[in-house]
């Protein structure tokens, strides 16, 4: 029998908790390495008094959320970058984003083992943004019956994007199968997937990104902001993002958003590739409940 909802007692707001026994795991997929111009807006810029500044980089994890929901089964929320990025990316993506750190256990299968799971007992795939670092781990869902839930706006501009060039590379057609995938859209801007797991439409960096909200029973509300916020500086400063920045009004219309709900939920937040923030969860405890 399924459990009785029960409303999250911290909240400010009235809200559902995921049921008792509900498991969140943060996997490492990876480390990738950017410029910090992609992410903060102005890094790296000279100026009349520094007209060569120091070229800072950024190391990046490349991560997905594993959810054991004793409703819904076992979730996963984005999926990282393809397996072999040479083949998949090529150059100039490879050269400008190259993947330092990959070893077996990065691999999307191997981290959900690590975890005491099996990919193919994975029940649906949730994602916040499409693009190829968050999307690439498609490929292990291909021929399968898994839904894979995004937002409609989301989907469209992927397939557009992937169909004429627009907005180059950011999106690529071989993980956006239309026969090979069981997608499952979503038009709200709101809306409760599953009990105590909440997605919220977040436009700026892409126009269909999602927010994932998780109220635990035990360690309260978690917040996995895809790449509405690529780094904590984004969020801490409201420093805006950089060369990777969309729209920009919307954009900081959805950090008013990410910070209400933070506000109202006592949230912890998880970037999207921030890896000193997700290195000190994952070094904290196996899994979140």
């Amino acid at each position: 029998m399924s459990s009785v909802p029960n409303l999250f007692a911290s909240a400010a707001v009235p809200a559902f908790k995921c049921p008792p026994g509900t498991k969140v795991f943060l996997l490492n997929l990876g480390i990738l390495r950017g410029d910090e111009g992609w992410f903060l807006q102005g890094a790296n810029a000279s100026s009349a008094s520094n007209p060569n500044p120091e070229n800072k980089s950024r190391e990046l994890i490349s991560l997905a959320v594993l959810i054991d929901h004793p409703e819904a089964g076992l979730l996963l929320f984005e999926t990282g970058c393809a397996e072999n990025l040479d083949v998949k990316w090529g150059a100039p993506l490879t050269d400008v984003f190259p993947r330092v750190l990959y070893t077996e256990e990065h691999k999307l299968p191997n981290a959900i083992k690590a975890c005491g799971y099996d990919i193919k007992d994975v029940k649906g795939v949730i994602f916040g943004h499409l693009h190829l670092d968050h999307a690439g781990g498609l490929e292990h869902f291909l021929g399968t019956d898994v839904p894979i839930y995004v937002h409609e706006e989301e989907f469209k501009h992927a397939c557009w994007c992937a169909a004429t060039g627009a907005d180059a590379a950011l999106y690529l057609a071989d993980y956006l199968s239309l026969d090979k995938l069981n997608w499952k859209t979503f038009s709200d801007t709101r809306i409760d997937l599953f009990q105590g797991i909440t997605l919220h439409l977040g436009a700026g960096h892409t126009p269909g990104l999602c927010i994932m909200q998780v109220n635990l029973d035990r360690d309260g509300t978690f917040i996995f902001t895809s790449d509405h916020y690529h780094v904590k500086e984004n969020h801490t400063l409201r420093h805006p993002q950089g060369w990777l920045a969309r729209e920009h009004t919307s954009w900081i219309r959805t950090s008013e958003m990410v910070e209400r709900l933070q506000r109202l939920f006592k949230a912890t937040l998880v970037y999207g590739h921030d890896l000193e923030v997700a290195d000190a969860l994952i070094k904290a405890k196996p899994y979140y409940e």
